[in-house]
């Protein structure tokens, strides 16, 4: 199965049967505090998947762009001052900067897994949807259709750990 590349078009579908699938964990790192920032270990379940540069790179990425969704400066000092002079109506009509750090994370990790992840079997998650925990690979069920016939399949299924701990 290695060195095999394979092509996905939508990944809302992988995502949907991910679900089925064996998942490795990059915990949350609270050694400085609270700051959202995650390990930068290698876990040792994706060894064979994805090279170690190209997850070390994707997290320290994510780190950075989450300290500078927390970052505080004179727009989130004036986005509190506006919130709490408007009973926080201003809200409804303007995005915060910290919602648009996270749109930016969603539009990176859209494309991380479209370049980097799925052609490896892997599905990068989002951490807003793992409650800002974990970053989570999701090892894909990847299935190969023969090219003649469109009833068989063969389909490649690799076990791993549940969980990567620190």
């Amino acid at each position: 199965m290695t060195g095999m590349v394979f092509q996905f078009h939508n990944l809302q579908e992988l995502r949907h049967s991910a679900s089925l699938v064996t998942k490795v964990f990059v915990q949350r790192d609270y050694s400085e505090g609270t700051v959202c920032r995650f390990h930068n270990k290698f876990p040792s379940d994706l060894h064979n998947r994805i090279e170690r540069t190209l997850l070390e790179e994707t997290v320290k990425t994510l780190n950075s762009y989450y300290l500078e969704a927390e970052k505080i400066g004179g727009q989130s000092y004036l986005e509190g001052c506006l919130a709490c002079a408007t009973a926080y109506i201003v809200f409804l009509c303007m995005e915060t900067r910290y919602e648009k750090v996270l749109k930016k994370i969603s539009s990176y990790i859209q494309e991380q897994n479209e370049k980097i992840y799925a052609p490896r079997g892997l599905l990068l998650t989002d951490p807003v949807e793992r409650g800002m925990r974990v970053v989570s690979f999701t090892h894909l069920q990847l299935c190969n259709r023969a090219a003649n016939d469109t009833q068989s399949s063969v389909c490649f299924f690799e076990t791993v750990k549940v969980c990567y701990k620190i």
